[in-house]
């Protein structure tokens, strides 16, 4: 099976940011997704890049091809505005949680479309539990042969994406002592989770040519990695992080993630050998950052030495620093080093619920204040 990757000559970005819509008075789940595109499309300057998602309670707002993280920022303000206009009028507001503190999947109704229905009829249960959202980022990369030695390098790094994103540590009323509950239960759908360390990309091409054969998936879209290739943008499309509900969080993490692909791009293209993990360690890491969060200690290397992710992260910071000059994104890298002195969303959430009595309510209000006071920033 040939894969033809689409290579970008230079690192673009692109963002999908999924929101779940919360009634204005009761702060549950709301299934009017298909109301807001009506109201909201019309007053769009980019009416495609409002997307609608698995469920009628989410929106996804897009990107178009975007040169630097102030651009794609800039991007996303654009829709954002008209769109919260909207919501506004149907007594919605947006929400930007890995999961809803409260909400029943019971109560929650399907999108249109055949690919969703049949993604239902399969994985059944699991399937109608996923009442997750999270925040996808593609990367442009020049080269075909660059990229799965990218993507299992890029693995060694998963822990802190997901900590400093992890933003669903409370589901269905219960504190699950988890920071990121949503990173464990997308992973129980077929081809979610963890991608394999392929070497090549003929190895990919190869697994891919079996799970169409054997009918696991009909389309490359259907292979859900935390971090996969997406050919025919010539991406690497980072899926690791929880939903985000402030502006300050995404410009961070995605100068993070651009200027860890261009890192990686510009030392392997260099002629060195990129490091990487064996994937017991990579699950490992997984587990404890969706535990622990900020306060895990990770797996560094291949040689099983291990640190306390936030002072790896420092360091990481300050050698990244050169990269985010390069690409005009010094500001917002730096701005990482922000999320764990103020807190990362899962821990202002539980903060919220401790001070208030344990009221998911309140929380609810937080995460989408947060959001708006976060847009005119």
């Amino acid at each position: 099976m040939r894969i033809d990757f689409h290579a970008s000559p230079a690192p673009t970005i692109g963002v999908e940011w999924e929101l779940a819509l919360v009634d204005r008075r009761s702060r549950d789940l709301r299934n009017d997704a298909s109301h807001l595109f009506a109201r909201a499309r019309p007053r769009l300057p980019h009416p495609e890049r409002l997307h609608k998602e698995l469920l009628k309670n989410t929106v996804e707002i897009v990107t178009g091809i975007c040169g630097t993280v102030g651009e794609a920022m800039d991007d996303l303000r654009v829709t954002m505005r008209p769109t919260m206009a909207a919501a506004d009028d149907l007594d919605l507001d947006l929400y930007g949680g890995g999961t809803h503190p409260f909400a029943s999947w019971t109560g929650q109704q399907l999108s249109e479309g055949h690919r969703y229905e049949e993604l239902i009829n399969r994985t059944q249960w699991w399937g109608r539990q996923m009442l997750i959202w999270g925040l996808h980022v593609h990367v442009g990369l020049p080269a075909q042969e660059r990229v799965m030695p990218i993507l299992s390098a890029l693995l060694n790094h998963y822990p802190h994406l997901l900590a400093l994103s992890s933003s669903s540590p409370i589901w269905a009323g219960v504190d699950t002592g988890y920071a990121s509950n949503r990173a464990l239960m997308f992973q129980q759908l077929p081809t979610a989770g963890l991608p394999f360390q392929f070497q090549t990309w003929s190895e990919y091409e190869a697994f891919a040519a079996d799970q169409v054969t054997t009918g696991v998936i009909d389309d490359l879209s259907e292979i859900r990695w935390d971090v996969r290739p997406a050919a025919h943008l010539g991406t690497i499309e980072n899926r690791v992080c929880d939903g985000v509900s402030t502006f300050e969080d995404l410009s961070g993490l995605v100068a993070l993630m651009q200027c860890l692909v261009v890192d990686l791009d510009t030392r392997l293209a260099a002629g060195e050998e990129l490091p990487t993990m064996p994937p017991w360690h990579v699950q490992e890491n997984k587990w404890r950052a969706a535990r622990y969060g900020l306060d895990a200690i990770v797996i560094l290397d291949a040689q099983s030495q291990e640190r306390l992710i936030t002072d790896d992260l420092t360091d990481l910071l300050a050698r990244l620093e050169p990269t985010a000059a390069r690409l005009g994104c010094s500001d917002e890298l730096a701005s990482v080093a922000e999320i764990p002195a103020r807190g990362a969303s899962y821990q202002r959430q539980r903060a919220v619920a401790e001070r208030t009595g344990g009221d998911l309510v309140a929380v609810v209000d937080s995460v989408v204040r947060e959001l708006r006071e976060s847009l005119d920033s």
